[in-house]
């Protein structure tokens, strides 16, 4: 991230939980879990993880540790965290429907297996993830927005 480049260790990135999250490689490397396209990026390591490669940190020291710029975050690792800047990916686990004029859950499209066993709470938990991941930059919060009515909703909120 740029942000990391002008002041080192003041942005992180933190996706919604909609890609696997990959034990490490036999070598103690992360897999690139997230993909989107040609941009791919680790999740941080599981703190259970044995054996990792020299500068990764476990999850729970993700955001201290400067390493942790190189892994992408997620709800679990990010709350109670606070950065200058953040950059979010927004997934498809929650996205709008202009059509009701309301979010819609797509528990289909979430990695999270604890909290998709609970459909009926399944929109609450992915709002509360999504406020959580958006309010963690003091400074800036940059979005990427998998789904674009999603985006153009976020779009119209800004502009008027």
């Amino acid at each position: 991230m740029k942000k990391n480049r002008e002041k080192p260790n003041s942005a992180r990135m933190v996706a919604g939980f909609c890609w696997p999250w990959s034990d490490p490689l036999p070598d103690g490397t992360l897999k690139e879990d997230v993909v989107i396209g040609d941009f791919r990026m680790t999740w941080e390591a599981k703190n259970e993880a044995r054996r990792l490669a020299p500068g990764i940190p476990r999850a729970a020291l993700w955001a201290y540790d400067p390493n942790g710029v190189n892994q992408m975050g997620s709800i679990y690792t990010v709350q109670g965290f606070e950065f200058e800047y953040v950059g979010v990916i927004f997934g498809n686990d929650l996205v709008y429907e202009p059509s009701f004029g309301t979010w819609v859950a797509k528990p289909e499209n979430s990695a999270d297996y604890v909290v998709k066993r609970d459909k009926k709470q399944f929109l609450k938990h992915a709002k509360n993830a999504y406020r959580v991941l958006l309010t963690r930059g003091m400074k800036g919060c940059y979005v990427y927005f998998l789904d674009n009515r999603t985006r153009q909703l976020f779009e119209s909120r800004l502009n008027s």
